[in-house]
Parts: C-alpha cells; structure tokens; sequence
C-alpha cells in the first residue's frame, strides 16, 4: 500500500472535526522534523496556495521577545513545501534551491503564511518556479516576505 501524499491526506483529514488539520500538520512536521521546532498549523491547502500559522511562544522568541527571523523562515518553507506537494504532479519532484527571505517588521503576535502561485505547465523538462511567501502578524502587518525558487523535473525512470 502507497503511504498517502499531502494531495490525497489534506482532504480526508481536513474535514475531520478539531483535530484534522492538526493531525495533518503533525505527519508534515513528522516528514521533516525540523519543523517541529514551530509547531506549524496548515489551516488551507489546494494546488497553487496554501496557508500556515504558527504561534508566539516562548522556543520562538529572540532576545527581544518576537518571533525570530529564522522561525520565520522555517514557517515560509511549511507553507512552500506543503504547496509543493499539493501542487507538483506525482510524475515529478521537486527541491529548494534557494530562499530570499526580507524581514519589515517585527514578529510581535502569532504568525500567518500565505504561499501562492499560479500553477505553471509541469512539461518533459527541469523548470524552476518561484514561490512567493508572505508572513503576516495578527493584525494582517507582512512582516516577512521569503521567494523561495524550488526546481521541479520529472521523476526518473523506475
């Protein structure tokens, strides 16, 4: 049996009461633990967008008491990866290859990342695609904005 994909797991999981979403972000934390470190929330999911928050808490705080930069970008690369994986074909995969990432405010509150693109033609050769993620604060303020490239190809034969 195939392990389920986060196109085929969103969907059921999502429309599971309370714990859903959070079950789902728990296995996409699970895949890359690393994410664990902010404790991610996928609460939107489709082809070409999808939406992470995360919490204000203590292991992401700096020494100003605001989120961290890097907690930041850890949340960027969530909301880019899950739309990855709900966006690219099972017939391709694809890597990050580069993050450009802009702090403009402080991260006071709980965090909101929206990654969005315009789904392109996955054709017969390697393409990089840019993905645009927008980290907003409580209050709807950008306060991090990250171009993450990520390179997408066909998978290889066998």
């Amino acid at each position: 049996m195939k392990a389920p994909t986060a196109r085929t797991a969103w969907g059921p999981l999502s429309r599971v009461p309370l714990v859903g979403t959070r079950l789902f972000s728990l296995g996409v934390s699970l895949t890359a633990p690393y994410f664990l470190t902010i404790q991610p929330h996928v609460v939107a999911l489709e082809p070409g967008r999808a939406e992470v928050r995360m919490a204000k808490w203590w292991p992401v705080q700096n020494h100003l008491g605001t989120v961290h930069a890097i907690a930041m970008c850890n949340l960027a690369e969530v909301a880019m990866g899950v739309l990855a994986e709900a966006t690219v074909p099972d017939t391709h995969r694809w890597i990050p290859v580069g993050m450009d990432a802009r702090y403009l405010a402080k991260g006071e509150t709980a965090l909101h990342a929206i990654a969005e693109i315009d789904v392109p033609d996955f054709g017969d050769e390697q393409i990089e695609v840019v993905v645009p993620v927008r980290v907003l604060d409580a209050h709807g303020v950008e306060v991090c904005h990250a171009d993450i490239t990520i390179r997408v190809g066909p998978k290889p034969p066998g």
